[in-house]
């Protein structure tokens, strides 16, 4: 089969990037010829997968989503393929894979509803009923049951067009019989001291991700635990310069270590103590299950996707709903004992030996293998 994939932007370090770049490598191994429509590309172009770039178009989100959507449309007319597979939502689909969080239920919960009268909040919350309403004919390929039950209560979409994917480590990010000695190099690279205590916090997205909570919770950390050398290493492409006026203010800037986007995420994680995820959003968080696969203890926010796996392992602490700091500093003191981090450590390492983490790209594909093929028969 043509297959045609529409997605905004591609870059090296975003958790929906990834999956769609093994997504379509997947298919494409399977010999589907596939055809990518996007407005930007980072990084090296793939062998085998044809990209085709939209025209550049000055303006607001909105703006810029219109045209990318009206310029795909006229291209599939005269270059038609078998199936659309959108990793944003937009009309026409036919399947969507559900990357990001229910837009509606945010914009509920956490925005005003002065937001809500915007042409912002209509362009998206009608962008993204177009694949969730009764009888749409977008199939939809889901990685958490949260999300599942919340596009159900806002759209009433029917079950038998949401399908729930398993999640899709990569098998490289599991830890090997060399991780000692990883930890060491990339410890000494980094600059850490065998007695420092390191936070790793990873992901494009800073304030959604939560940095400015992490920076709080390091600070908490350098007050309660005055003898404790901590460091907080940042990993992640976004602008540094509010998170750097709040890590001043807070007396800990000598303390981070903004890293950039990195393409070792696992070698960070061998060489860091804790992870530290507190978002205020995150559909999944692959970033959770690659900690667990490294045995690297967790302390995430319960509204992430995976954080049930965090849980379910004891690879962490879970930090529930509504967020609160003194939650995170809780976690936090208690994980400051090398023994209960190791105790996590263990927990998840075994659970990961007896829970499929790794399949979601081949099922995804062998969804959409299945779904085209009915819609064409």
């Amino acid at each position: 089969m043509t297959l045609a994939f529409l997605i905004y932007r591609v870059f090296p370090f975003g958790g929906l990037q990834r999956d769609f770049l093994h997504l379509v490598h997947e298919l494409s191994q399977r010999g589907h010829a596939c055809r990518v429509y996007c407005v930007s590309w980072q990084g090296d172009l793939p062998e085998n997968i044809e990209v085709v770039l939209a025209p550049p178009v000055r303006g607001t989100h909105v703006r810029r989503n219109e045209h990318f959507y009206t310029w795909v449309q006229t291209e599939l007319k005269s270059a038609p393929v078998c199936g659309v597979i959108g990793f944003n939502k937009m009309p026409g689909l036919d399947v969507y894979f559900a990357g990001d969080t229910c837009f509606l239920a945010e914009a509920m919960e956490n925005r005003t509803a002065l937001y809500r009268l915007g042409s912002r909040f209509r362009h998206f919350a009608a962008w993204e009923k177009a694949v969730f309403k009764r009888r749409s004919r977008t199939e939809i390929l889901l990685l958490t049951s949260r999300e599942r039950t919340r596009f159900e209560h806002h759209y009433q979409t029917e079950s038998s067009r949401m399908h729930l994917l398993p999640p899709g480590v990569s098998r490289d990010r599991c830890r090997i019989e060399s991780s000692q000695i990883q930890r060491a190099q990339m410890r000494a690279e980094l600059q850490l001291q065998p007695q420092t205590l390191a936070l790793l916090f990873v992901g494009s997205g800073f304030f959604t991700k939560g940095l400015d909570r992490a920076i709080r919770g390091l600070a908490a950390l350098r007050r309660t635990h005055p003898e404790q050398d901590v460091r907080l290493l940042v990993a992640g492409q976004d602008r540094t310069y509010k998170m750097d006026l709040l890590a001043r203010r807070l007396r800990v800037r000598s303390r981070i270590e903004f890293l950039g986007g990195r393409d070792d995420v696992p070698n960070l994680m061998q060489a860091a103590d804790i992870l530290v995820h507190p978002a205020r959003t995150e559909a999944a968080g692959i970033v959770l299950l690659e900690a667990l696969v490294v045995g690297l203890p967790a302390v995430v926010t319960d509204v992430c996707g995976y954080a049930s796996y965090v849980e379910t392992a004891a690879g962490g602490k879970v930090l529930p709903s509504p967020f609160k700091l003194t939650a995170l500093y809780a976690a936090l003191s208690e994980l400051v004992d090398a023994g209960a981090r190791k105790a996590h450590a263990m927990a998840a390492l075994e659970f990961t030996k007896q829970t499929d983490l790794f399949s979601m790209h081949n099922r995804a594909a062998d969804l959409i293998e299945g779904l085209l093929g009915q819609k064409r028969s």
